[in-house]
């Protein structure tokens, strides 16, 4: 006994010792490097260049340089407002520039069709892009953007084919579409290296559209791969060039709600970007924050205020279609949540739309075939987290335990993704 307790006692105290140490450097954020953002001054909805621009448009004009300048700084302003206003102007311009241009015809419509990609009109996208490309001019800009909308539509061998045609490692475009193939993937590694390389590419560049880009996009990878703290300090890089940035100080919620599980905190920081951004998905982001810290009229009340914009704005059209699938489902409002999800199917058949799809189904307890939906078009198909997590729900209700076991231990690898409120819902299954 006189030689095994001092062991004992000597095990104990580097065990501790080793805990101590764990909590000293688990990775925390600090009020400090963010605050001074939370506090920014009203976005600017107007500029010397804007209104340069803008004031040589005449309700006739066939100014082409005015017409895209100024279609350039709406896209501007509804990135830093998130008012659907700016998304509509923008197009209005482009159109017009797409009927008036005799020469740079393509270019307006990759444009157009750009825009068209951010009000969630893929298919009429796919047309613009198809008219771009067989006008000729700017191939490798056609081939970039025929490579995102096939992977908006799902069309995954088409996406595949035409990154393949704009190979090139010393190119960014090509080094985030890699990026977003290897994720597409599942592979996370690959993905994170050509992410690094393309963002190196754009600090070379001193470019700041492509520094925001990259800064955030790479933050959201190191996100998903654990990396917090390298994740934050690229949030707070993108928010050092954009203080306005809504994406950026959204991702540095989403640290100190799932990382920290500090709701509270994470609720003002999201309530500052309510203030100052009209998108109504935050409204979703502040209702699970909500339930997390057990504050239900807090939540009712983010859900309400989901509801009235989408309800009184119709020019979101299907933008937010995939949002309202989950919310009219947790209304129990389940006939009008599959409607939806149908509509988003014929939109843009993918791994996420089937998803919700079968999701859909379950709820109107059409079980079974729910998990037709999910075997055929699903799972195999994507490795989103989101998505794995309602197919799990799905082989539960079926029964299907030894599937629900092997899904169950790949989302539990994901919980920071997720979040604790998920997570909670996936000890569950």
């Amino acid at each position: 006994m006189k030689t095994i307790v001092p062991y004992l006692i000597l095990s104990i105290s580097i065990l501790v010792l080793v805990s101590c140490q764990e909590e000293l450097t688990e990775f925390k954020t600090n009020k400090k490097d963010y605050d001074q953002f939370l506090a920014s001054e009203p976005v600017k909805t107007t500029s010397k260049y804007f209104e340069l621009w803008d004031e040589k448009i005449k309700p006739d004009s066939i100014q082409l340089l005015s017409l895209g300048n100024v279609a350039a700084e709406y896209n501007r302003f509804f990135a830093a407002t998130g008012d659907i206003k700016y998304l509509k102007d923008a197009e209005k311009s482009l159109k017009k520039a797409v009927e008036t241009a005799a020469i740079g015809k393509s270019g307006y419509l990759r444009a157009l069709a750009r825009n068209y990609i951010s009000q969630h009109r893929f298919k009429e996208a796919l047309v613009l892009a198809e008219q771009a490309r067989e006008l000729g001019s700017g191939t490798k800009e056609s081939q970039n953007l025929l490579f995102d909308l096939h992977m908006e539509l799902g069309n995954f061998n088409l996406a595949n084919q035409y990154l393949d045609s704009i190979k090139n490692m010393s190119d960014f475009g090509y080094l985030i579409r890699l990026a977003k193939w290897n994720d597409h993937k599942g592979d996370l590694g690959k993905a994170i290296k050509f992410m690094e390389m393309a963002t190196q590419k754009a600090e070379s560049s001193k470019n700041r559209n492509l520094l925001l880009w990259s800064y955030t996009n790479l933050a959201d990878f190191y996100g998903h791969a654990e990396r917090i703290e390298e994740s934050y300090q690229l949030y707070l890089k993108a928010l050092q060039i954009d203080p306005q940035n809504a994406y950026a100080k959204k991702g540095i919620a989403w640290i100190v709600y799932s990382h920290e599980r500090n709701g509270s905190e994470a609720l003002r920081i999201v309530d500052s970007i309510i203030q100052k951004n009209k998108s109504p998905e935050y409204y979703l982001l502040k209702a699970e924050l909500a339930s997390f810290i057990n504050n239900d009229l807090l939540r009712v009340q983010a859900l309400d205020n989901y509801y009235k914009i989408i309800k009184s704005t119709k020019a979101y059209g299907d933008m937010y279609n995939a949002y309202n699938v989950d919310f009219l489902i947790s209304m129990n409002v389940e006939q009008k949540a599959l409607e939806v999800a149908r509509t988003e199917v014929r939109n843009r058949p993918t791994p996420e739309t089937y998803a919700l799809f079968a999701y859909s189904l379950l709820h109107l307890d059409e079980k079974e075939k729910a998990m037709q939906v999910i075997e055929k078009y699903v799972v195999g198909a994507t490795y989103e987290p989101a998505i794995l997590q309602q197919a799990a729900e799905i082989y539960k209700a079926n029964g299907e335990h030894e599937k629900v076991k092997k899904l169950k231990e790949e989302l539990l690898g994901a919980a920071y993704e997720l979040g604790p409120v998920k997570e909670a819902q996936i000890a569950s299954l």
